[in-house]
């Protein structure tokens, strides 16, 4: 029989499982300058987004334009950062990739010319420009990784703020929730042979066990796929015992 476990209702959207929009600010990207533009832009606050783990530096151009971009280590209020392919290697600065130096630690990068910035955007975290070739500019990712860009893509240079966020315990269930809803985290993660016969095909039962076999076939219906989903073979490997 098909049950509603969570992961069903969760995937169709509901708002209860959305990550929260109270506390969000604007989108932490660069302005759509165009490449040739020279700017200079003043830090004027550093700000906390819900959900965000790195904190935002509100900047000021001189055009009075407000935006806000990651935070580098080493922001202060009244930093002075540059925007634009004249720019100084040195962090906080927004430069094109054709113009970095190998071996030099960027963040929050543009993914497509023009995109304000899409990834390495964690706390803590940082790519480095590889090398430069007629195919486009090649960085090395945190997760080791290496991706070729457009040479007109921006970056800026130096580590995200924030990082060690998630050395520190938790050290109760509330402030584990609170973190993980600011996400839109699954939370807290409760097994399948704990819950109810009606909630959960491995539920029920005089005490906690699946009941049956937990490998389920490719094409079971939403409802029954849960468990070891067409699986080739269960259990431990005896070859090394026969061995």
């Amino acid at each position: 029989m098909g049950k509603r476990p969570l992961v069903r209702r969760r995937g169709r959207g509901g708002m209860q499982f959305r990550a929260a929009s109270t506390g969000k600010l604007l989108p932490a990207k660069y302005p759509r300058f165009q490449l040739g533009e020279q700017h200079e832009a003043e830090v004027v606050d550093i700000v906390h987004e819900t959900g965000r783990d790195a904190p935002l530096a509100k900047v000021r151009f001189e055009t009075g334009l407000f935006s806000f971009v990651p935070s580098v280590l080493g922001t202060k209020i009244g930093s002075k950062f540059q925007f634009g392919l004249k720019s100084n290697i040195s962090p906080g600065n927004v430069i094109s990739v054709q113009n970095i130096p190998d071996g030099t630690i960027v963040c929050n990068v543009e993914k497509h010319f023009g995109d304000g910035g899409a990834i390495v955007k964690s706390a803590g975290t940082y790519a480095t420009v590889f090398s430069h070739s007629s195919e486009g500019v090649t960085i090395k990712l945190p997760s080791g990784k290496f991706t070729t860009l457009n040479p007109q893509n921006r970056a800026m240079i130096g580590v995200l703020a924030g990082g060690g966020v998630g050395d520190r315990p938790f050290m109760r269930a509330g402030p584990a929730w609170r973190r993980k809803k600011s996400k839109g985290h699954k939370y807290p993660i409760v097994r399948g042979v704990a819950q109810a016969v009606y909630v959960h095909p491995h539920g029920g039962g005089r005490h906690q066990h699946v009941g049956r076999g937990s490998t389920v076939s490719r094409n079971a219906p939403p409802g029954r796929k849960v468990g070891s989903i067409a699986a080739r073979k269960t259990g431990r490997s005896r070859m090394k015992e026969r061995e």
